[in-house]
């Protein structure tokens, strides 16, 4: 029998009695692994050789779960610093102690949540008693100790080697503690026809991979003996790039509203609060206008905005506008309205064309969208980040209704496959009436909530200029994305956390 070099190295190196791996292999012929691979499977063709497979579970720490090996978890340090601080006895402010457990942003509400779980003890009313009798040093805090002990290397570990609960590994997988994947050997042994082979003798031969010109032009390749390609075998799946899946989610979103007749708007992203909020008749003094929800800018601030327009807006906001109106009569700063912020909505690109600043047509009817990213001092969580896209859209028309808006939507969302959608009546300080849209996950079954949306107040149209009616919206890209792609959570589709296999494979309705 006469063989490839390479197989005929790989076939000496093969053992009938115990299965060897490709590495052992590889490392024993100087061959590389992909090389010692392809000849097996090539073996394995002629008989010569079995090839298996073994499945690992390989676990990993995180950077957040190293840490907490260092410092400990956010729930064992918030239940020790209650204990040092008697709450084992009777109940102490819980600002005190998360200020003795050294818990700082995210790692609070972290605590929070995982100490009611473990039965640590109770939070009520901003303070906090703890069991005297609970065990801080629970099963997930020796797990990863455990884990680290072993990982000191830096090298994965085998999942089996680690005596721990199977759900003791999910939270900590689902906590983003620990990395849990999976790693695939192959294995190489001989069959007794391969051991025949070695028996009777082989010897090697020389092939040829590739006809190459000088090979025609000699004539030699009349002689020569070609490599078999198996097209069966495994290999390495090449990537090509592509686009992301929010990208085309927004492509498609795009191609929708220009077919519904939509033009598009575009504007800046810091803007002043004057065309994010006061044209939208929200009050200065309204919570979402406050710090803890607003990107402010330490920059100038906006000097371009009309005066007419700006004592059009104010005069909404104190004596409300008509004959029939009432403002607030609360706090108003002309300083604050012109303050730079990021926006926090795309509404105020429909505040800058609808004022006519932004150059539209403004005789009706009318139709302008954008898709453009928004910036909110949310918490984190699967429907939630500080900056995602937002789907504006607005139409101006003579005697538009509820029926219209509902309308809109419908088509809208049946360009996506989704039918079922849902409206709730709700409250905004700029439309009346108002409602939000709801779906439901097609993986989950959760109702979702996907939007806003309403008919813009007289409050809000009359100061800019505008004498017909304006129904608008404000939809979440990324909750779209979620129910045309299955996503469970927000964060998968970009960000850190971003899962790299579901963005490669995720597939966006056309």
């Amino acid at each position: 029998m006469r063989l490839p070099e390479r197989q005929l190295a790989v076939l000496e190196a093969a053992s009938a009695t115990d299965e060897r791996t490709v590495a052992e292999i590889a490392a024993e012929t100087d061959l590389k692994p992909e090389t010692v691979a392809g000849a097996a499977f090539d073996l394995a063709d002629e008989g010569l050789v079995e090839v298996g497979s073994v499945t690992d579970r390989t676990l990993a720490l995180t950077d957040e779960g190293r840490r907490y090996v260092d410092e400990g978890l956010p729930e064992t340090r918030l239940y020790r610093a209650g204990r040092d601080a008697g709450a084992d006895a009777d109940s102490v402010s819980m600002g005190a102690v998360i200020g003795e457990a050294a818990l700082d942003g995210p790692e609070v509400d972290i605590a929070l949540a995982n100490f009611a779980r473990k039965g640590y003890g109770t939070v009520d009313g901003g303070e906090l008693s703890v069991d005297p009798d609970a065990d801080p040093d629970d099963a997930e805090a020796t797990a990863l100790a455990a884990l680290a002990e072993a990982d000191a290397g830096g090298e994965s570990l085998d999942g089996d080697a680690l005596d721990v609960d199977e759900a003791v590994i999910d939270r900590l997988d689902s906590r983003g503690l620990i990395a849990v994947g999976e790693s695939v050997t192959r294995t190489v042994r001989l069959t007794d026809e391969g051991v025949d082979a070695l028996m009777t003798g082989v010897e090697a031969t020389e092939t040829v991979g590739a006809l190459t010109p000088e090979l025609l032009a000699s004539g030699e390749w009349r002689d020569a003996e070609f490599a078999a390609y198996n097209v069966e075998a495994e290999a390495e799946t090449a990537r090509g790039g592509r686009k992301h899946v929010l990208r085309r989610t927004a492509d498609r979103v795009k191609d929708v509203l220009v077919g519904m007749g939509f033009q598009e708007m575009e504007g800046p992203h810091a803007d002043a609060d004057f065309w994010i909020n006061d044209c939208l008749f929200m009050p200065q003094d309204h919570p979402a206008r406050t710090h803890w929800d607003r990107f402010a800018l330490d920059v100038d601030r906006m000097e371009s905005i009309s005066d007419e327009l700006m004592a059009r807006v104010e005069s909404a906001h104190r004596d409300g506008w008509g004959d029939d109106g009432d403002g607030y009569h609360s706090p108003w700063s002309e300083e604050f309205a012109r303050e730079v912020a990021l926006r926090g909505h795309t509404t105020s690109l429909s505040m800058r064309y609808l004022s006519g600043v932004a150059g539209a047509e403004l005789e009706p009817p009318q139709r302008y969208f954008s898709v453009e990213k928004v910036y909110r001092n949310d918490t984190l969580d699967p429907t939630h980040l500080l900056e995602f896209f937002q789907i504006e859209g607005w139409v101006m028309a003579e005697d538009l209704s509820v029926r219209d808006l509902m309308g809109t939507f419908e088509e809208f969302y049946r360009q996506f496959g989704i039918t079922d959608i849902r409206f709730k009546p709700h409250y905004n300080p700029y439309t009346e009436p108002s409602f939000e849209l709801f779906g439901e996950h097609p993986e989950t079954g959760e109702e979702i909530e996907i939007g806003n949306s309403g008919v813009f107040r007289e409050e809000v149209t009359g100061p800019l200029g505008v004498d017909c009616d304006v129904m608008a919206w404000g939809l979440a890209l990324e909750r779209l994305a979620m129910l045309t792609t299955g996503a469970e959570d927000i964060r998968d589709l970009h960000g850190t956390l971003a899962d790299i296999e579901f963005l490669r494979d995720a597939e966006v309705s056309y």
